[in-house]
């Protein structure tokens, strides 16, 4: 199999925090591997801007020496030349009036502008205005903006009303890398372009879903900021939010931006209240070897969670009755992400007792191993009896895909290429993110509210006790958590 690779129109992409982490790790990285493809067009060009001072020919080389440590296998010493020829950089005073007009001399006519906002949201505001104030934007232009999209409600749309003041939503692109997995695209085409499923994608066959989103790394470095948000404010309310949105929406009228995006807000809003006695809420321990969270977060009173697994019901006719299981946390036994639909048994077993309970399981893996499974059930081969036993039909794209696989854009080179080709269907419309703070809020402040602290769990578990008794007294078990 071989993929198809369609080069973009001619952009100006300025990366605001240029030298920042996620630009050196993320962004640049990914840009130069959708150039060695062929996929950028010579003329096109990515503007590093911070407020640190450097040439140009500094920047090259610092990004130069990001893809060495980053994505060392990438291109030719011939295409990294190439590549770096793009770069330009420019010192930018984001609150003030420095380096705008230099910045303003290096944009090219006749292409694509995009400005992508790698900063802290408190800046947001301040850019979108210097960038029409400068007359560097335009009604073409695009901006991307990271999460945090605010840490409640009301932030979301104070942040959602300053970049309107200055953009329209069809220029805003709220970046999910999650959505850009080709695992997460690929639930959507399991669904609406196979006869197989989706007429079983309902209450009436399916039992229950499970999403998972388990790490291994603690919140070493960044305690205090992440003692401010928490795994609700930090995982829940976006990623896990977005995953539950796609396997749960309905079929959209046609691929299209808003068509998409308005079948999930749909969902969110059809998202009951969830009781207090359908979460829990935990925080990793010491292991003799690392700190646990509380030394992590510099305090220790502190009742943020980091790890949090909930109870969720759409209240809609195709799921009633139907939970939704949702689960992330730090420090856990596996670095794994998938979405596990598990369907009903049988109404009748023909093979007796003895041949135990069976179910399908669709899993569909986002990392480390993307790709899908389909558990069936079969004879157990041999004498003996009917002996029954579940099997995968598994579809690891390394392997079905071939070293095509191999060569698939990640997250973040997808969704910028998605950008340039103003392409809005992965990215996240200001509304939707309202609809899901207006369902946290109350959430988080319950908890709040009465003072809950999370429940301690072991350093390389698969969580607190608690979660496991939660889906136990419905006579059901969390998927194992394995890499």
């Amino acid at each position: 199999m071989v993929s198809r690779v369609i080069p973009v129109d001619p952009f100006d992409l300025v990366i605001f925090g240029g030298t920042g982490d996620l630009a050196r790790r993320k962004i640049l990285p990914g840009l130069y591997r959708r150039y060695c493809s062929g996929q950028m067009e010579d003329n096109s060009r990515i503007i590093g801007a911070a407020r640190s001072e450097h040439e140009t020919a500094e920047f090259r080389q610092m990004i130069a020496d990001a893809i060495a440590e980053f994505d060392p296998k990438s291109g030719s010493p011939e295409q990294l030349e190439g590549f770096l020829e793009r770069l330009e950089y420019v010192q930018v005073d984001a609150l003030g009036e420095a380096g705008w007009k230099e910045l303003a001399a290096l944009m090219g006519e006749n292409r694509v502008r995009a400005f992508y906002f790698s900063v802290a949201p408190s800046l947001f505001g301040a850019l979108a205005e210097r960038l029409h104030a400068h007359g560097i934007a335009d009604s073409e232009t695009r901006i991307v903006v990271e999460k945090p999209f605010g840490k409640d409600l009301a932030s979301a749309k104070a942040l959602n009303a300053a970049l309107a003041e200055h953009f329209d939503e069809s220029q805003i692109y709220r970046i999910d890398h999650y959505l850009g997995k080709e695992t997460v695209q690929n639930l959507m085409a399991v669904r609406f372009g196979n006869m197989l499923f989706e007429p079983l994608w309902n209450s009436q066959y399916i039992d229950h879903i499970q999403i998972t989103v388990a790490e291994t790394v603690g919140v070493d470095g960044r305690g205090e900021y992440y003692d401010r948000s928490g795994a609700m404010r930090d995982m829940v309310q976006n990623h896990l939010m977005q995953l539950l949105c796609l396997t749960a929406m309905e079929p959209p009228a046609k691929f299209d931006p808003d068509a998409v995006r308005d079948e999930k807000l749909k969902v969110i809003r059809a998202l009951n209240a969830v009781p207090l006695e359908d979460v829990v809420r935990g925080q990793y321990l010491a292991d003799g070897k690392k700190p646990g969270y509380l030394e992590h977060a510099g305090d220790p009173d502190s009742k943020t969670e980091s790890f949090i697994a909930l109870r969720v019901e759409v209240s809609n006719w195709r799921w009633a009755g139907t939970p939704f299981y949702m689960r992330t946390g730090k420090r856990l036994r596996a670095r794994s992400s998938e979405i596990a639909v598990v369907f009903k048994e049988t109404p009748h077993s023909i093979f007796g007792e003895e041949a135990g309970r069976h179910r399908n399981v669709l899993t569909i893996r986002l990392q480390p191993n993307e790709g899908m499974d389909l558990f069936v059930t079969i004879k157990e081969p041999g004498p003996g009896g009917m002996r029954l036993v579940d099997v995968p039909l598994d579809m690891t794209f390394a392997e079905a895909l071939g070293p095509e696989a191999e060569d698939v854009p990640d997250a973040y080179e997808r969704l910028i290429m998605d950008v340039i080709r103003g392409n809005q269907t992965l990215f996240m419309r200001g509304d939707e993110v309202e609809a899901a703070w207006a369902w946290a809020d109350p959430l988080i402040a319950s908890w709040e509210n009465r003072g809950d602290k999370p429940v301690p769990y072991e350093t390389g578990s698969t969580g607190p006790e608690e979660a496991l008794a939660m889906m136990h007294r419905e006579g059901r078990r969390w998927r194992d958590i394995r890499a």
